[in-house]
C-alpha cells in the first residue's frame, strides 16, 4: 500500500496541477472580482445543505438575500448569517403569498421537489425577476449508459413500463428534475434561465453520511474494503464551490445549463480513498474487491461518492463539466474538503447519535464490513 500511496501523491502532483492552472487563468481570475452590481436574490430554500453556503457567499459579496421557507429547517452551518436575511414563510405546495408583488434580480430554486412547484413560482415570478437559476442533478441523463454525458444529451422524460421498484424511484427523481428543467424554461426562456446540474454534493453541512462514511472509516483505520476496479472514476463537488459558482454566474449574466461536477481532473476511487486518509494518521490495510457478483450479494453496490458500475449506473461519475469550468468553476483541494468536513462533523452541529450511527447501525457497513471481508477471502481461497 505504500507504493500504491506514493503513486497517488505523484498523481495528484501531476496531474492535479491541470485543474489548477485552470482555475487561476486570466478569465476565471475575473470571475472573482468585485461583482458590477449588487444583486438581490431569492432563494427558494435556503436553511438546508447548499443554501447556507450560497448565503453565506453572496452576502460576502455585498448582495441581499430573501429566503423563502416552510420556518422549520434550522440551519446546520452558517446559522450566525441568517440574521442578516430576509425570511418569507409559505408552502410551495399551497401558499406563494410572501412571493406576490415583489422584485429581485434572481431567484435560486433550490426546493424544486415536485414539476408543480416549480411550474407555480416560475410563472408567478416570471415579471418579477431577470433570473431564474433551476438546481437540477445529474439524475436527468438516468440511466448512465453510453459515453456523452455533456449538457447535450437527451434528458430522461417518463418512466419504462416493467422496471424494478428501485428504478421506478431512480426514474420519478429524475423526470421530476428534467420536467422541473423545461417549467424554468417555459417561463424564462434560455436568456434568462440558468440550469445547474450537480453530481455527488459533499462537505460541512451534508444531510447524508456518504462522505462522513469514509471520514469515520478511515479514522478508525484496519482492514478497509475498496469496491469495484481500482480504475473506476469518482465524481463530487465540495458544496461550497458549487454554491460559489452558481451566485457567480448570477453575477456574470452567464444564463445556461451546466453539469456542476467535481473534481478537475479523473480520480479514481483508490485516489479518492488515499486522499482522503492522507489526513489521518490511522494504519490501514485496503483490501479490493472488483467482483461485481460478490458485491452485489453483499448490498454493496453504492459507497459515495461513488456508485458501483452497474451497467444503469456505469456513466454517472463521467459527466462532463468543461463548460461549467469555462464559465467559472474553481475546485478545492480534496484536503480542505476533509479538513472543513471533519471541523463540522465534530462540531455541536452533528448529533452523537448521527456520529455513532456510521460505526455501529446495522445498516452501516461498517459494522458488516469484518464478516464481508472473511467472506471475500474464503471465496478467493
Amino acid at each position: 500500500m505504500k507504493k500504491s500511496r506514493r503513486e497517488f501523491l505523484g498523481m495528484s502532483l501531476g496531474v492535479g496541477l491541470t485543474p489548477i492552472i485552470k482555475a487561476n487563468s486570466l478569465e476565471n481570475l475575473m470571475d472573482l472580482k468585485e461583482p458590477e452590481k449588487k444583486l438581490k436574490i431569492l432563494i427558494l430554500g435556503g436553511t438546508s445543505f447548499l443554501g447556507p453556503h450560497q448565503i453565506a457567499y453572496a452576502l460576502k459579496r455585498g448582495h441581499e438575500v430573501s429566503i423563502f421557507t416552510r420556518g422549520k429547517t434550522v440551519p446546520k452551518v452558517h446559522q450566525d448569517l441568517f440574521s442578516k436575511v430576509e425570511k418569507l414563510i409559505g408552502d410551495r405546495e399551497d401558499n406563494l403569498e410572501a412571493l406576490k408583488n415583489r422584485k429581485w434580480d434572481a431567484v435560486i430554486d433550490n426546493s424544486g421537489r415536485k414539476t408543480k412547484w416549480t411550474e407555480d413560482t416560475a410563472r408567478l415570478l416570471e415579471a418579477q425577476v431577470e433570473a431564474y437559476m433551476y438546481t437540477s442533478s445529474i439524475s436527468v441523463y438516468y440511466p448512465y449508459v453510453g459515453t456523452d454525458f455533456s449538457e447535450e444529451r437527451s434528458l430522461v422524460t417518463e418512466i419504462p413500463k416493467g422496471v424494478s421498484e428501485q428504478a421506478q424511484l431512480t426514474y420519478e427523481y429524475g423526470v421530476m428534475k428534467a420536467t422541473s428543467e423545461m417549467a424554468t424554461m417555459n417561463a424564462f426562456g434560455p436568456q434568462r434561465s440558468y440550469i445547474v446540474r450537480p453530481s455527488l454534493i459533499v462537505g460541512p453541512g451534508d444531510r447524508t453520511d456518504r462522505f462522513p462514511y469514509w471520514l469515520s472509516r478511515l479514522e478508525k483505520g484496519g482492514d478497509i474494503l475498496i469496491p469495484g476496479k481500482k480504475e473506476e472514476v469518482v465524481q463530487y463537488i465540495d458544496v461550497r464551490d458549487l454554491a460559489e459558482w452558481m451566485i457567480r454566474l448570477l453575477e456574470n449574466k452567464a444564463a445556461g445549463v451546466y453539469n456542476g461536477s467535481g473534481p478537475g481532473f479523473e480520480m479514481t476511487t483508490n485516489a479518492f480513498v488515499h486522499g482522503v486518509h492522507a489526513s489521518y494518521n490511522s494504519p490501514v490495510n485496503y483490501i479490493q474487491i472488483d467482483d461485481l457478483n460478490f458485491l452485489k450479494e453483499n448490498e454493496i453496490i453504492g459507497i459515495q461518492p461513488w456508485v458501483i458500475q452497474l451497467p444503469e449506473y456505469a456513466g454517472m461519475s463521467k459527466s462532463d463539466n468543461r463548460k461549467a469550468i469555462a464559465a467559472g468553476l474553481q475546485f478545492r483541494p480534496l484536503s480542505e474538503t476533509v479538513s472543513a468536513t471533519k471541523e463540522w462533523w465534530y462540531s455541536n452541529a452533528v448529533a452523537q447519535e448521527r456520529r455513532d450511527n456510521i460505526l455501529t447501525s446495522q445498516q452501516s457497513l461498517m459494522s458488516r464490513e469484518k464478516d464481508i471481508l472473511e467472506k471475500w477471502q474464503n471465496r478467493k481461497k
